[in-house]
């Protein structure tokens, strides 16, 4: 578990006010709370905000939180996922009591499907999806009841036990429970209980070829671990009618659900069918892609688990949806990084600047901090010579009003090292300026200065005879409009084009020190996270976020 630092006393949401009160009231002495995926695709960043709740509640009162894989649909789910869902739990910081599977239940299930029948709450229909759908009316109008609707028992009984015999092939029957068809919820309207699905579950093998709907799994799964505060997203809110119906009916151990709001992130897509559609297509290079919003992405590209954490308990939980802007998230990196990453130089679009009164072949080591935000982070050695690099963007022949980077006669500080002028440049036979000679001013050395020249420029910098290549990967937000989460809408045609460019930096020879996921700031560039492709033979760093919302500036120039 994590710990944090103490913040100011925040009120308390609708939901810890529904636990606090339970709690208070003698109703539980402690609550059970569980998170519930299907397998079926990696985590995102929509799954991060009811994992913290999860967790969020049993940290904060008494009680725990299990891990529960709803995998009651073998089509589509794989062992691969299962194993990324638990290794990204525990990447946000939090542990589960047990490790559940609602297959674990698919015998306690069927025989729940029996005491149904028995009761003559079930029924097993023969009815196509289609003549199902068009017997089910509309909001307005009631349903009409199905031709196999008054079965006899023993009848449901035989057939029910047939289907799980496999003796039908998949989609001839269901079983359907038996409630009203005229009812204002229509998914009260006799809704399917089991289907018929002949598949290779990654659990049970070929045991089962049938398996329990989502309605008819979910809520039984929690009455069987006693879940207190069974959670869903604000859709789910129609199905609570059917959940208590078929607790009330089965007489088992009555859990309650409660909905939120989902939070939607502007940018972005997490429909885990649309994600899927990315990875498949090749619009992205994998689920962990660092454009991808799941948390295996996220990571890659550099976000910490601190950060999101942090964006859930902003963002809060509320009982209406709406939009999160990305940028908050965004903020939330920048707000961790900035305390947290070691600072180093690193040039993206080099000119090379030739300080002509230092002596060729000579090395001076210069030094600065680590990271100014930690202390304990120390300082380090950076090599400097007769010719660095720059930036391009750092120099300019004719300077714009306010312009204090290098320009002719003027003067810049090299960060953690001297104060030079430029005295002079060269250009190519296409006009393009190639490079740039200046002096230093001795006795300017950062740390010993004695000139008492104030200048107001600093600049980032690496020797050119000790810079490193390293592969530079420019992520950007994957969709070039905000909303694309309606179906009406193609959602690959707004994909961003300039989602990523790869190019090549040069850095100082410090930052070959890292691993896969060691963070760092490229002063004056962004953040920066090391890939899990890195070696020290090929480095690549993966841009988590600009120092600042570039995106805001750019679309407010539009």
């Amino acid at each position: 578990m994590f710990t944090e630092e103490k913040k100011e006393e925040k009120s308390l949401n609708f939901l810890e006010e529904i636990v606090e009160a339970d709690l208070q009231s003698g109703k539980y002495t402690q609550i059970i709370t569980r998170f519930p995926p299907e397998p079926n695709g990696y985590l995102h960043i929509g799954h991060a905000s009811s994992i913290c709740l999860n967790f969020g509640l049993t940290k904060k009162f008494p009680g725990y939180t299990n891990l529960r894989f709803d995998d009651t649909n073998p089509v589509t789910e794989d062992t691969e996922y299962v194993e990324s869902i638990k290794n990204d739990i525990r990447w946000l910081g939090f542990e589960w009591e047990h490790e559940l599977y609602a297959s674990d239940y698919f015998d306690i299930l069927y025989n729940f499907a029996l005491t149904l029948i028995t009761k003559g709450l079930a029924y097993v229909d023969d009815s196509t999806s289609d003549e199902i759908a068009a017997l089910k009316g509309t909001p307005t109008e009631p349903g009409k009841n199905s031709p196999f609707r008054d079965r006899t028992v023993e009848e449901n009984l035989v057939l029910f036990e047939r289907m799980k015999n496999g003796e039908f092939p998949d989609g001839s029957l269901t079983l359907r429970a038996k409630i009203d068809m005229a009812h204002m919820n229509m998914l009260m309207r006799d809704p399917i209980l089991y289907r018929i699905k002949h598949a290779h579950h990654h659990r049970t093998g070929n045991n089962w070829c049938i398996y329990p709907m989502y309605d008819f799994a979910h809520g039984q799964s929690d009455s069987i671990e006693t879940v207190t505060h069974s959670i869903c997203t604000l859709e789910f809110a129609p199905h609570r009618e059917l959940y208590d119906w078929i607790i009330e009916k089965l007489e088992i151990y009555p859990s309650r659900q409660y909905e939120f709001a989902r939070r939607n992130l502007n940018y972005t897509v997490t429909s885990k069918r649309k994600l899927l559609q990315l990875v498949q297509e090749g619009y992205v290079n994998g689920w962990d892609d660092p454009r991808m919003p799941t948390l295996s992405g996220m990571r890659r590209r550099g976000y910490t688990p601190e950060s999101i954490r942090d964006f859930c308990d902003r963002i809060g939980v509320a009982r209406r949806e709406n939009m999160i802007d990305v940028g908050l998230l965004e903020f939330c990196v920048r707000e961790d990084l900035n305390k947290k990453a070691l600072r180093r130089m690193v040039v993206l679009d080099p000119l090379k600047v030739v300080i002509t009164n230092f002596p060729e072949g000579v090395t001076e080591m210069c030094h600065s901090e680590n990271n100014p935000e930690d202390i304990a982070a120390g300082v380090r050695e950076i090599p400097f010579s007769r010719e660095i690099l720059i930036e391009k963007e750092d120099f300019m022949e004719i300077p714009a009003k306010k312009y204090f980077r290098l320009a002719p006669g003027k003067m810049v500080r090299l960060k953690g090292a001297y104060i030079i002028q430029c005295d002079d440049f060269v250009k190519n036979e296409s006009g393009e300026i190639t490079e740039v000679r200046c002096s230093f001013i001795e006795n300017s050395k950062s740390g010993q200065d004695t000139t008492g020249i104030n200048v107001k420029g600093t600049l980032h910098w690496v020797s050119a005879a000790h810079a490193a290549p390293v592969e530079i990967r420019l992520y950007d937000r994957l969709f070039s409009v905000e909303d694309v989460s309606s179906e009406e809408l193609d959602f690959k045609e707004y994909l961003n084009p300039d989602s990523l460019h790869v190019i090549t930096g040069y850095a100082e020879p410090a930052l070959l020190d890292s691993n896969p996921g060691d963070s760092f700031q490229f002063l004056r560039k962004g953040y920066f996270a090391a890939d899990a492709e890195s070696t020290a033979e090929k480095p690549v760093f993966n841009r988590t976020v600009t120092l600042r919302d570039n995106w805001a500036k750019a679309s407010e120039s539009k």
